[in-house]
């Protein structure tokens, strides 16, 4: 199984630029794309939904123009779930769920706290809720793959300046201790058990000749970590601030 994740900043922008055409072409299993900024219904043609998929979304209730994520699936799931029952954040917009018999592959943007519209409160707080639920699910009887935007950097080589700056985005103390306790409790980066470079990044805040960091990746059951087959970030294609990121699974659907 190939899962292509990406945050496209637009999907209406990152289309403009050839990223549905490009995409196709890698022929991915499940394809989870973040900040979408669109609703299923806002989408102006058909060429969002690709025969050889079913596309599922999530959006802004106030304003779909914020946040939204996407799931597209080769084949149906048994069922989509939409936000994580999360009082105060499920109406942003920021999770979907395409549901298999033993597997679930998520699409996740976390809150963020970067820039002037940014709120690290909320951020932790959607974390701390987020924390707890994967705690919960973890002796379930399947395995999970989240994809998406975290804005989070755990580790020195996943930030190009760490030792230059403390205001990288997603690398305070709080928030790595935050996704090192994820990485403690049953769950690992699926990247990482291919990849140890200290040069791969996926996200460049501030422009192409910014620092990059490396803030998207699957989150994945540490049970499914035998079954990743090969991982790659790839800088070269384009379609937003974020690298897309795919990774393959040995798994049956």
């Amino acid at each position: 199984m190939k899962v292509l994740s990406l945050v496209v900043d637009g999907l209406e922008r990152a289309n403009s630029d050839g990223l549905l055409e490009w995409a196709l072409g890698q022929d991915a299993d499940i394809m989870c794309f973040q900040g979408t900024h669109c609703s299923e219904y806002s989408l102006p043609s058909n060429d969002y939904f690709p025969t050889d998929y079913h596309a599922y979304f999530a959006d802004n209730y106030d304003d779909h123009t914020l946040n939204g994520v996407a799931v597209y699936c080769k084949k149906m799931p048994k069922a989509i779930m939409f936000g994580l029952g999360f009082m105060d954040f499920d109406h942003l917009g920021i999770y979907i769920q395409a549901d298999y018999e033993h597997c679930s592959i998520g699409s996740i943007l976390v809150p963020s706290a970067f820039g002037e519209k940014g709120d690290k409160e909320a951020k932790m707080r959607f974390l701390s809720q987020l924390g707890a639920h994967l705690q919960k699910v973890r002796n379930k009887k399947r395995d999970f793959i989240l994809c998406g935007g975290w804005e989070l950097a755990w580790q020195p080589r996943d930030a190009e300046e760490s030792g230059n700056r403390l205001d990288i985005p997603g690398f305070s103390a709080e928030e790595r201790d935050w996704l090192g306790s994820v990485y403690q409790a049953g769950y690992c980066d699926a990247f990482r058990e291919l990849d140890s470079d200290i040069d791969d990044f996926t996200w460049w805040p501030e422009g192409d000749e910014s620092p990059g960091l490396r803030t998207d990746t699957h989150i994945i059951s540490s049970s499914l970590a035998p079954c990743v087959t090969d991982a790659c970030i790839d800088p070269e294609d384009a379609f937003s601030s974020h690298a897309p990121v795919i990774i393959e699974y040995d798994i049956e659907l």
